[in-house]
Protein backbone atom coordinates (compact mmCIF):
# COMPACT_ATOMS: atom_id res chain seq x y z
CA UNK A 1 0.00 0.00 0.00
CA UNK A 2 1.43 3.64 -0.98
CA UNK A 3 2.17 6.47 1.70
CA UNK A 4 -1.42 8.06 -0.13
CA UNK A 5 -3.65 5.25 1.21
CA UNK A 6 -2.61 4.69 4.24
CA UNK A 7 -3.32 8.82 5.07
CA UNK A 8 -6.75 8.28 3.40
CA UNK A 9 -7.34 5.10 5.71
CA UNK A 10 -6.32 6.92 9.18
CA UNK A 11 -7.43 10.29 8.08
CA UNK A 12 -10.41 9.85 6.21
CA UNK A 13 -13.94 10.76 7.36
CA UNK A 14 -15.32 7.26 6.18
CA UNK A 15 -13.97 3.78 7.64
CA UNK A 16 -11.71 2.04 4.57
CA UNK A 17 -13.43 -0.54 3.30
CA UNK A 18 -12.74 -4.03 4.09
CA UNK A 19 -10.85 -5.63 0.45
CA UNK A 20 -11.92 -9.28 -0.92
CA UNK A 21 -9.96 -11.94 -1.93
CA UNK A 22 -10.74 -11.25 -5.43
CA UNK A 23 -9.88 -7.15 -5.50
CA UNK A 24 -6.61 -7.88 -4.30
CA UNK A 25 -5.80 -11.14 -6.76
CA UNK A 26 -7.26 -8.93 -9.46
CA UNK A 27 -4.68 -6.35 -8.27
CA UNK A 28 -1.76 -8.42 -8.34
CA UNK A 29 0.41 -8.53 -5.02
CA UNK A 30 -1.57 -7.28 -2.03
CA UNK A 31 -2.45 -11.06 -1.24
CA UNK A 32 -6.36 -11.30 0.37
CA UNK A 33 -7.56 -8.88 2.90
CA UNK A 34 -5.24 -6.20 4.28
CA UNK A 35 -3.62 -5.88 7.82
CA UNK A 36 -6.01 -4.27 10.73
CA UNK A 37 -7.94 -1.76 8.69
CA UNK A 38 -5.96 -1.55 5.30
CA UNK A 39 -4.18 0.95 6.61
CA UNK A 40 -0.88 -1.34 6.88
CA UNK A 41 2.21 -1.50 4.86
CA UNK A 42 1.30 -3.79 1.53
CA UNK A 43 4.24 -5.90 3.33
CA UNK A 44 1.13 -7.17 5.30
CA UNK A 45 0.30 -9.22 2.85
CA UNK A 46 -2.30 -12.05 3.70
CA UNK A 47 -3.73 -10.49 7.31
CA UNK A 48 -7.02 -9.64 8.34
CA UNK A 49 -8.52 -6.28 7.34
CA UNK A 50 -11.06 -5.02 9.81
CA UNK A 51 -13.04 -1.71 9.93
CA UNK A 52 -11.99 1.47 11.22
CA UNK A 53 -13.81 4.35 12.37
CA UNK A 54 -13.41 7.72 13.20
CA UNK A 55 -15.10 6.82 16.50
CA UNK A 56 -12.17 5.97 18.30
CA UNK A 57 -12.22 8.66 21.15
CA UNK A 58 -8.33 8.79 22.17
CA UNK A 59 -7.79 8.27 26.41
CA UNK A 60 -7.16 11.30 28.49
CA UNK A 61 -3.28 11.25 28.48
CA UNK A 62 -2.54 14.07 30.90
CA UNK A 63 -2.56 18.13 31.43
CA UNK A 64 -0.65 20.04 28.98
CA UNK A 65 2.82 20.81 29.41
CA UNK A 66 2.87 24.05 27.53
CA UNK A 67 1.03 26.94 25.99
CA UNK A 68 1.99 26.19 22.02
CA UNK A 69 4.20 29.61 21.28
CA UNK A 70 4.03 30.58 17.38
CA UNK A 71 7.02 30.64 15.06
CA UNK A 72 9.03 33.37 15.00
CA UNK A 73 9.22 35.52 11.02
CA UNK A 74 12.13 34.04 9.48
CA UNK A 75 15.23 36.71 11.02
CA UNK A 76 13.73 37.47 14.34
CA UNK A 77 16.62 37.66 16.40
CA UNK A 78 16.54 34.94 19.36
CA UNK A 79 18.88 33.38 22.05
CA UNK A 80 20.32 29.97 21.43
CA UNK A 81 18.38 28.00 23.70
CA UNK A 82 20.45 25.77 26.37
CA UNK A 83 21.29 22.58 24.25
CA UNK A 84 20.84 19.42 25.99
CA UNK A 85 22.60 16.70 26.11
CA UNK A 86 22.14 13.90 23.65
CA UNK A 87 24.12 10.84 23.72
CA UNK A 88 25.27 9.16 20.68
CA UNK A 89 22.75 5.94 20.69
CA UNK A 90 23.53 3.93 18.05
CA UNK A 91 20.64 2.38 14.94
CA UNK A 92 17.83 0.81 16.54
CA UNK A 93 18.20 3.15 19.91
CA UNK A 94 15.10 4.73 21.75
CA UNK A 95 16.94 8.32 23.10
CA UNK A 96 13.65 10.36 24.14
CA UNK A 97 10.37 9.71 25.76
CA UNK A 98 6.85 11.08 25.08
CA UNK A 99 5.86 14.18 26.54
CA UNK A 100 2.90 16.66 26.97
CA UNK A 101 2.98 20.22 24.67
CA UNK A 102 -0.83 21.97 25.30
CA UNK A 103 -3.08 19.65 23.48
CA UNK A 104 -0.59 17.61 21.36
CA UNK A 105 0.52 14.48 23.35
CA UNK A 106 3.86 12.47 22.13
CA UNK A 107 3.94 8.83 23.19
CA UNK A 108 6.90 7.08 23.51
CA UNK A 109 8.48 5.94 20.38
CA UNK A 110 8.00 2.34 19.02
CA UNK A 111 9.65 2.76 15.53
CA UNK A 112 13.23 2.45 15.10
CA UNK A 113 15.81 2.54 12.25
CA UNK A 114 19.21 3.08 11.25
CA UNK A 115 18.65 7.02 10.61
CA UNK A 116 15.56 8.17 13.67
CA UNK A 117 12.92 6.73 15.50
CA UNK A 118 9.33 7.39 15.74
CA UNK A 119 6.56 8.35 18.02
CA UNK A 120 2.80 9.04 17.42
CA UNK A 121 1.40 12.26 18.32
CA UNK A 122 -2.39 12.47 19.62
CA UNK A 123 -4.62 15.45 20.21
CA UNK A 124 -7.63 16.21 22.47
CA UNK A 125 -9.49 18.01 19.75
CA UNK A 126 -8.79 14.97 17.35
CA UNK A 127 -9.28 11.47 16.49
CA UNK A 128 -7.12 9.07 16.05
CA UNK A 129 -7.79 5.62 13.75
CA UNK A 130 -4.75 3.83 14.95
CA UNK A 131 -6.29 1.45 16.99
CA UNK A 132 -8.98 -0.43 14.80
CA UNK A 133 -12.67 -1.65 15.45
CA UNK A 134 -13.83 -4.62 14.15
CA UNK A 135 -17.43 -4.78 13.09
CA UNK A 136 -18.89 -6.23 15.96
CA UNK A 137 -16.97 -3.96 18.19
CA UNK A 138 -18.42 -0.96 16.33
CA UNK A 139 -21.94 -2.41 16.56
CA UNK A 140 -21.56 -2.75 20.10
CA UNK A 141 -20.67 0.69 20.47
CA UNK A 142 -23.15 2.73 18.47
CA UNK A 143 -24.99 0.42 15.95
CA UNK A 144 -23.18 1.14 12.72
CA UNK A 145 -19.69 2.71 11.97
CA UNK A 146 -21.66 5.63 10.83
CA UNK A 147 -23.57 5.59 14.37
CA UNK A 148 -20.26 4.78 16.13
CA UNK A 149 -18.28 7.89 14.12
CA UNK A 150 -21.17 10.35 15.06
CA UNK A 151 -20.48 9.34 18.73
CA UNK A 152 -16.98 10.82 18.83
CA UNK A 153 -18.20 14.02 18.74
CA UNK A 154 -17.85 15.44 15.43
CA UNK A 155 -14.00 15.90 16.22
CA UNK A 156 -11.78 16.10 13.12
CA UNK A 157 -9.21 13.21 11.86
CA UNK A 158 -5.72 13.49 13.02
CA UNK A 159 -2.65 10.99 12.27
CA UNK A 160 0.76 12.78 13.30
CA UNK A 161 4.21 11.30 14.17
CA UNK A 162 7.30 12.81 15.23
CA UNK A 163 10.53 11.46 13.84
CA UNK A 164 13.64 12.10 15.83
CA UNK A 165 16.58 12.22 13.28
CA UNK A 166 20.04 10.94 14.26
CA UNK A 167 23.21 13.11 13.54
CA UNK A 168 23.70 14.64 10.22
CA UNK A 169 20.72 12.05 8.62
CA UNK A 170 17.95 15.11 8.20
CA UNK A 171 18.08 17.69 5.41
CA UNK A 172 16.36 20.66 5.62
CA UNK A 173 17.29 22.01 2.66
CA UNK A 174 15.53 19.42 1.05
CA UNK A 175 12.03 20.33 2.00
CA UNK A 176 10.01 21.83 -0.42
CA UNK A 177 8.98 25.53 -0.71
CA UNK A 178 10.04 24.99 3.22
CA UNK A 179 9.46 28.72 5.24
CA UNK A 180 12.84 28.19 7.96
CA UNK A 181 11.67 30.23 10.80
CA UNK A 182 13.24 30.20 14.65
CA UNK A 183 10.98 28.78 17.51
CA UNK A 184 11.99 29.12 20.98
CA UNK A 185 15.75 29.59 19.53
CA UNK A 186 15.91 26.65 17.34
CA UNK A 187 16.21 26.83 13.77
CA UNK A 188 13.28 25.53 11.89
CA UNK A 189 11.47 24.63 8.59
CA UNK A 190 7.59 24.91 8.56
CA UNK A 191 5.64 23.44 5.23
CA UNK A 192 2.50 22.15 3.50
CA UNK A 193 2.78 18.86 1.96
CA UNK A 194 0.91 17.63 -1.34
CA UNK A 195 -1.54 15.34 -1.11
CA UNK A 196 -0.20 11.22 -0.67
CA UNK A 197 3.25 13.31 -0.44
CA UNK A 198 3.40 13.03 -4.07
CA UNK A 199 5.36 16.04 -5.27
CA UNK A 200 3.36 16.15 -8.36
CA UNK A 201 -0.24 16.25 -6.85
CA UNK A 202 -1.04 19.78 -5.36
CA UNK A 203 -0.40 20.67 -1.15
CA UNK A 204 -3.10 19.65 0.81
CA UNK A 205 -3.79 22.45 3.22
CA UNK A 206 -4.53 19.80 6.24
CA UNK A 207 -0.83 17.98 5.50
CA UNK A 208 1.67 19.88 7.88
CA UNK A 209 5.33 19.55 8.29
CA UNK A 210 7.28 21.08 10.49
CA UNK A 211 11.05 20.37 11.61
CA UNK A 212 13.69 21.59 13.85
CA UNK A 213 17.15 21.45 14.85
CA UNK A 214 17.10 19.71 18.53
CA UNK A 215 21.16 19.30 18.55
CA UNK A 216 23.76 20.68 16.09
CA UNK A 217 23.06 19.34 13.14
CA UNK A 218 20.22 17.15 14.35
CA UNK A 219 16.71 17.44 13.24
CA UNK A 220 13.24 16.61 14.56
CA UNK A 221 10.26 16.72 12.54
CA UNK A 222 6.50 16.27 13.28
CA UNK A 223 4.40 15.31 10.29
CA UNK A 224 0.64 15.74 10.47
CA UNK A 225 -2.33 14.78 8.46
CA UNK A 226 -5.46 16.10 9.68
CA UNK A 227 -9.45 15.93 7.87
CA UNK A 228 -9.58 19.92 9.41
CA UNK A 229 -7.24 22.08 7.60
CA UNK A 230 -6.85 24.51 9.98
CA UNK A 231 -5.65 22.09 13.20
CA UNK A 232 -3.55 21.64 14.42
CA UNK A 233 -1.95 24.80 13.29
CA UNK A 234 1.75 25.41 12.75
CA UNK A 235 1.91 27.35 16.36
CA UNK A 236 0.71 23.87 17.92
CA UNK A 237 3.40 22.23 16.23
CA UNK A 238 5.85 24.18 17.39
CA UNK A 239 5.49 23.83 20.60
CA UNK A 240 6.53 20.68 20.77
CA UNK A 241 10.05 21.75 20.28
CA UNK A 242 10.69 22.62 24.12
CA UNK A 243 9.86 19.10 25.30
CA UNK A 244 11.89 17.57 23.49
CA UNK A 245 14.37 15.98 25.57
CA UNK A 246 17.22 13.52 25.75
CA UNK A 247 16.52 10.14 27.79
CA UNK A 248 19.08 7.52 28.55
CA UNK A 249 19.40 5.62 25.42
CA UNK A 250 17.34 2.19 25.43
CA UNK A 251 17.80 -0.44 22.76
CA UNK A 252 14.75 -0.97 20.48
CA UNK A 253 13.98 -4.67 21.52
CA UNK A 254 11.90 -7.05 19.13
CA UNK A 255 10.00 -10.46 20.29
CA UNK A 256 12.38 -12.91 17.86
CA UNK A 257 15.70 -13.69 16.30
CA UNK A 258 16.95 -14.42 13.43
CA UNK A 259 18.78 -17.65 12.20
CA UNK A 260 19.12 -16.75 8.57
CA UNK A 261 19.31 -13.64 6.43
CA UNK A 262 19.82 -13.90 2.35
CA UNK A 263 23.20 -12.69 1.59
CA UNK A 264 23.05 -8.58 0.76
CA UNK A 265 19.83 -7.97 3.05
CA UNK A 266 20.39 -5.80 5.81
CA UNK A 267 18.25 -4.65 8.92
CA UNK A 268 16.72 -1.05 8.24
CA UNK A 269 13.92 -0.52 10.73
CA UNK A 270 12.13 -1.92 13.45
CA UNK A 271 8.42 -2.29 15.87
CA UNK A 272 8.56 -2.63 19.02
CA UNK A 273 4.88 -3.47 20.32
CA UNK A 274 3.90 -2.35 16.70
CA UNK A 275 4.77 -3.60 13.19
CA UNK A 276 8.35 -1.51 11.42
CA UNK A 277 7.79 1.55 10.19
CA UNK A 278 4.83 4.24 9.35
CA UNK A 279 2.64 1.02 9.29
CA UNK A 280 3.32 0.06 12.99
CA UNK A 281 2.61 4.35 13.43
CA UNK A 282 -0.61 3.80 12.04
CA UNK A 283 -1.59 0.86 13.98
CA UNK A 284 0.35 1.70 17.05
CA UNK A 285 -2.58 0.48 19.03
CA UNK A 286 -3.45 -2.17 17.52
CA UNK A 287 -1.77 -5.07 19.49
CA UNK A 288 1.34 -6.11 17.21
CA UNK A 289 4.29 -7.60 19.07
CA UNK A 290 6.92 -6.52 17.19
CA UNK A 291 8.46 -6.59 13.18
CA UNK A 292 11.75 -5.46 11.04
CA UNK A 293 12.02 -4.87 7.65
CA UNK A 294 15.45 -5.55 5.71
CA UNK A 295 16.28 -3.87 2.53
CA UNK A 296 18.97 -4.91 -0.21
CA UNK A 297 21.02 -2.76 -0.68
CA UNK A 298 21.44 -0.75 2.41
CA UNK A 299 19.10 2.60 1.69
CA UNK A 300 20.90 5.96 1.90
CA UNK A 301 21.96 7.42 5.70
CA UNK A 302 21.86 10.95 5.00
CA UNK A 303 19.91 13.34 2.59
CA UNK A 304 16.46 12.56 4.53
CA UNK A 305 12.76 14.36 4.46
CA UNK A 306 10.67 12.18 5.56
CA UNK A 307 10.65 8.57 7.29
CA UNK A 308 12.46 5.39 4.46
CA UNK A 309 8.52 4.42 3.51
CA UNK A 310 7.05 7.52 3.24
CA UNK A 311 8.99 8.08 -0.37
CA UNK A 312 7.71 5.46 -2.70
CA UNK A 313 10.27 3.53 -4.95
CA UNK A 314 13.13 4.05 -1.96
CA UNK A 315 12.95 0.33 -0.72
CA UNK A 316 13.00 -1.56 -4.40
CA UNK A 317 14.14 -5.10 -2.36
CA UNK A 318 13.59 -6.53 1.04
CA UNK A 319 11.06 -8.50 3.16
CA UNK A 320 9.05 -7.81 6.51
CA UNK A 321 9.22 -10.31 9.57
CA UNK A 322 5.65 -9.50 11.83
CA UNK A 323 4.79 -11.14 15.07
CA UNK A 324 1.77 -10.85 15.67
CA UNK A 325 -1.78 -12.40 17.37
CA UNK A 326 -2.73 -14.96 15.20
CA UNK A 327 -5.93 -13.49 15.25
CA UNK A 328 -4.65 -10.68 13.11
CA UNK A 329 -4.30 -13.03 9.96
CA UNK A 330 -7.23 -14.51 7.81
CA UNK A 331 -5.48 -17.45 7.54
CA UNK A 332 -7.20 -20.45 9.75
CA UNK A 333 -4.18 -21.25 12.38
CA UNK A 334 -2.33 -24.23 11.59
CA UNK A 335 -0.46 -24.97 14.95
CA UNK A 336 3.31 -25.66 14.86
CA UNK A 337 2.73 -25.78 10.71
CA UNK A 338 4.78 -23.02 8.41
CA UNK A 339 3.25 -22.28 5.02
CA UNK A 340 3.60 -20.38 2.32
CA UNK A 341 1.78 -18.27 -0.34
CA UNK A 342 1.89 -17.08 -3.40
CA UNK A 343 -0.46 -14.31 -3.96
CA UNK A 344 0.28 -13.68 -7.69
CA UNK A 345 2.75 -16.72 -8.59
CA UNK A 346 5.07 -14.44 -10.14
CA UNK A 347 8.13 -16.37 -11.52
CA UNK A 348 11.51 -14.88 -12.73
CA UNK A 349 11.81 -14.23 -16.60
CA UNK A 350 13.96 -17.54 -17.07
CA UNK A 351 11.07 -19.39 -15.76
CA UNK A 352 13.14 -19.67 -12.18
CA UNK A 353 11.77 -20.87 -8.78
CA UNK A 354 8.62 -18.07 -7.86
CA UNK A 355 9.32 -15.18 -6.31
CA UNK A 356 7.99 -12.78 -3.45
CA UNK A 357 5.00 -13.80 -1.81
CA UNK A 358 5.01 -13.96 2.26
CA UNK A 359 5.20 -17.31 4.68
CA UNK A 360 3.43 -18.04 7.92
CA UNK A 361 4.57 -19.76 10.99
CA UNK A 362 2.45 -20.49 14.19
CA UNK A 363 3.46 -21.34 17.49
CA UNK A 364 2.69 -24.39 18.83
CA UNK A 365 -0.95 -23.67 20.15
CA UNK A 366 -1.33 -21.40 17.53
CA UNK A 367 -2.11 -17.47 19.01
CA UNK A 368 0.83 -16.79 17.89
CA UNK A 369 1.87 -15.43 14.34
CA UNK A 370 5.15 -15.53 12.54
CA UNK A 371 5.28 -13.56 8.91
CA UNK A 372 7.98 -13.29 6.52
CA UNK A 373 6.70 -11.38 3.50
CA UNK A 374 8.40 -9.79 0.09
CA UNK A 375 4.71 -8.16 -0.69
CA UNK A 376 5.56 -4.25 -1.43
CA UNK A 377 8.85 -4.31 -1.29
CA UNK A 378 9.97 -5.53 -4.88
CA UNK A 379 8.58 -9.09 -4.79
CA UNK A 380 12.17 -10.39 -6.01
CA UNK A 381 13.30 -12.92 -3.06
CA UNK A 382 13.09 -16.33 -3.89
CA UNK A 383 10.08 -18.08 -2.09
CA UNK A 384 12.61 -20.66 -0.82
CA UNK A 385 14.63 -18.16 0.60
CA UNK A 386 11.70 -16.33 2.25
CA UNK A 387 10.83 -19.86 3.88
CA UNK A 388 14.41 -20.19 5.44
CA UNK A 389 14.02 -17.05 6.84
CA UNK A 390 11.20 -17.86 8.14
CA UNK A 391 12.09 -21.18 9.78
CA UNK A 392 15.23 -19.50 10.82
CA UNK A 393 13.50 -16.94 12.98
CA UNK A 394 12.88 -18.07 17.08
CA UNK A 395 10.22 -16.28 18.92
CA UNK A 396 10.25 -15.15 22.05
CA UNK A 397 7.48 -15.05 24.60
CA UNK A 398 5.46 -11.89 23.30
CA UNK A 399 3.87 -11.68 26.69
CA UNK A 400 7.14 -11.24 28.54
CA UNK A 401 9.50 -8.59 27.20
CA UNK A 402 12.24 -9.49 29.25
CA UNK A 403 12.36 -12.48 26.94
CA UNK A 404 12.98 -10.07 23.82
CA UNK A 405 16.09 -9.30 22.31
CA UNK A 406 17.76 -5.53 21.38
CA UNK A 407 17.22 -5.40 17.72
CA UNK A 408 21.00 -4.78 16.92
CA UNK A 409 21.55 -8.28 18.39
CA UNK A 410 18.30 -9.90 17.41
CA UNK A 411 18.99 -8.79 13.60
CA UNK A 412 22.05 -10.39 12.91
CA UNK A 413 22.07 -13.98 12.44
Amino acid sequence: MQLRELVDAVTGDEPPLTRTADDIVAAGRRAERRRRAGFASAGAAGLVAVAVTGAFVLPALGGGRNTPAAPAPAGAAASRPAVATWATGGPFTFTFQGYDAGTLHVQDPIVTSVGYQIASVYSDRHTSNDKPLTAEEAEAQGGTLERTKASAGGKPSLWAYLTVYRPGVFDPAGIKDGRRVTVAGHKAVQARLPVGLDPRNPVDEGNKLFAWEYADNAWAAVTSFSSDAATPTFADLGGLVDGLKPSRPTPAKVPFTVGYVPAGYVPLQTGTHAMPGLSGIATARAGDYGGATYTRPAVPSTGLTAPYDAVEGTIADGFHIFVTPSTSSNQAPEPGTTRCYDGSDRRVPDGGPAVGGFCNVWNADGTVALQVSASGLGDKLPRAELEKVARGITVADVEDESTWTPAATALRP
